[in-house]
């Protein structure tokens, strides 16, 4: 298999204030850059955004709860208002930087906590594609397959790239097993590997409990603090001869 056969961009999220992100980004298509609601600065936006340009990946802006205490994580208790507000800070700060690096702003990924939340709240779904909508339109919305916000962004005829992950359990309901659980996150190469294999070759995702449930992806994250994500996107590269 070679790239015109691999059926997922690879994307990982990046700005967060690791040391790797140079090691990561030549096996990525895509990237997504904290815009400091959960991590990140104007400098390592800047950074990120020109580490991109360097290596041809596309970028996205990864806004979050502006809780960088709890890195994003956690559903904060915050009004639709203030969430508003903080959503858009920080993808204007985002859109002034791309703009001045003279780069395009391929999509846009809600950062932990509330990826997860806007998947199933209709509040907060419509909240953010009311921001793409009226604020920053064009680029994607990278969502999970099958969510409440992928199909009214669908309706509301919003661009989107469905996600997966390559390097997180599932539940039988397709979503994400919680990060309160020890089996969250799939840290071992070879048991990442397995995991992509079935969603490339079958099409299915394997659940934490061995079910097998279909999927429609076009694109696959590994998290860039995932303590073994070099080896993973360079197991998958090698795998797959990308």
């Amino acid at each position: 298999m070679n790239k015109q056969n691999f059926p997922f961009d690879i994307n990982c999220d990046l700005g967060e204030g690791l040391s790797i992100d140079a090691l990561l980004m030549p096996y990525l298509g895509s990237c997504n850059i904290a815009c400091g609601g959960h991590a990140g600065n104007e400098q390592t936006i800047r950074e990120t955004i020109r580490l991109a340009k360097k290596h041809q990946v596309k970028i996205g802006a990864h806004p979050s709860y502006p809780d960088p205490l709890n890195f994003g994580r956690l559903k904060m208790e915050i009004s639709l208002e203030s969430l508003k507000n903080s959503l858009i800070s920080q993808l204007s700060i985002f859109r002034d930087l791309a703009n001045e690096e003279n780069i395009e702003i391929h999509h846009i990924k809600p950062h932990g906590a509330l990826y997860n939340f806007s998947a199933q709240d209709h509040s907060t779904a419509s909240l953010i594609l009311d921001i793409l909508e009226n604020e920053f339109s064009g680029p994607y919305l990278y969502c999970p397959p099958n969510s409440l916000i992928s199909q009214m962004a669908e309706e509301r005829h919003i661009p989107i790239k469905r996600e997966v992950f390559a390097d997180r359990n599932y539940n039988d309901d397709g979503s994400l097993v919680s990060r309160t659980k020890s089996n969250a996150v799939i840290k071992d190469g070879d048991e990442v590997l397995d995991h992509i294999k079935i969603m490339v070759e079958k099409g299915n995702i394997k659940t934490a409990t061995g079910n097998i449930i279909p999927i429609q992806a076009d694109t696959i994250c590994i998290h860039g603090d995932n303590s073994n994500a070099v080896g993973i996107l360079k197991n998958i590269h090698k795998y797959f001869n990308l």
